[in-house]
């Protein structure tokens, strides 16, 4: 173990799919003697695996993970949740003294377990009419809605996240101001260094590419089918995330499965595109090379950083 500061602080590895987040959160668990805490929204799933690149327990190494598997796939997401969970991981491994490693790419996942973020409440009637409107004219027209209304939140939300698109409407129209106006500043409530994992989009594209064709060939499509019959297609989060959406489609003869895999590779190139902005935004990131020919230095780079007592 290496001579980190004495006193544990929240760790953040961010940035976009395929960037190698994962690894470099195990590997910084194991030198600081840390666990941790999954930030990805789609990982939260039993069951979803081979889809969302799930360390295997083996890949691991030993280190304990937490928020993974909590939920079937038949419960909807919720952010609020997330953040009451994730939160008292957090508070437990430092009262503990260890290192809570939050490792993801849900920027608002991230910022809801570090940061002073509070969430508006529901009005049942106003997402009512929205979900119906979601059903008679689907995401897409909800989505140009939203771009008109909160150019910010559109940017950030896939158009086919119809229930993230339906949140941000209620949002809207219960507060009356624009849904990214009811983030707050950058104010965390723990000491946290947050790093995140640069990979040039070329770079970043061919992984993407080549992570996604191993899904294929590692069974993705058969795990598709375990998780219908658990009821994958009537839920709302689950059912929506990148290659499951796809799979599903496949498997109800709207497309081929190769129609199916290369648009899940153009759907997530996209996904990290937006995923990158958002952290972008975030003036706190210190922003670490994840090229595949730096792997060892970016290590090096992220404990240097933790040693050095930087904070963000």
């Amino acid at each position: 173990m290496s001579s980190a500061p004495d006193t544990p602080r929240v760790i953040a590895v961010v940035g976009p799919t395929a960037a190698g987040k994962s690894d470099l959160g195990v590997f910084l668990a194991g030198q600081l003697g840390g666990e941790v805490v999954n930030a990805d929204s789609m990982q939260l799933y039993r069951g979803m695996d081979i889809g969302t690149a799930k360390l295997t327990p083996e890949e691991r190494g030993g280190i304990p993970h937490h928020l993974l598997d909590i939920w079937g796939v038949t419960v909807a997401a919720s952010v609020a949740e997330y953040q009451k969970l994730a939160r008292a991981e957090i508070d437990r491994l430092l009262a503990e003294g260890r290192w809570p490693i939050l490792v993801g790419g849900s920027g608002l996942y991230v910022r809801g377990a570090v940061d002073q973020l509070e969430f508006p409440g529901t009005d049942p009637d106003v997402r009512a009419a929205l979900e119906e409107e979601l059903t008679l004219r689907g995401s897409g027209a909800l989505h140009a809605r939203l771009a008109a209304a909160d150019p910010e939140a559109a940017k950030a939300i896939l158009p086919s996240n119809g229930r993230r698109i339906v949140r941000a409407l209620e949002v809207i129209e219960i507060t009356g101001r624009p849904f990214t106006a009811n983030l707050p500043g950058h104010d965390s409530v723990y000491d946290t260094v947050q790093i995140g994992v640069d990979v040039a989009r070329p770079e970043l594209d061919e992984r993407i590419a080549v992570r996604v064709d191993r899904m294929w060939a590692d069974g993705l499509v058969d795990e598709v089918r375990t998780l219908e019959r658990q009821g994958l297609r009537e839920g709302r989060t689950a059912s929506r995330a990148l290659g499951y959406q796809q799979v599903l489609a496949a498997l109800a003869g709207e497309c081929t499965e190769d129609e199916a895999r290369a648009e899940t590779i153009r759907a997530t190139k996209r996904f990290a595109r937006r995923q990158d902005s958002w952290f972008r935004r975030d003036p706190r990131v210190h922003w670490l090379s994840g090229a595949a020919a730096d792997r060892g230095e970016l290590r090096g780079s992220a404990l240097a950083l933790v040693e050095r007592a930087v904070t963000a």
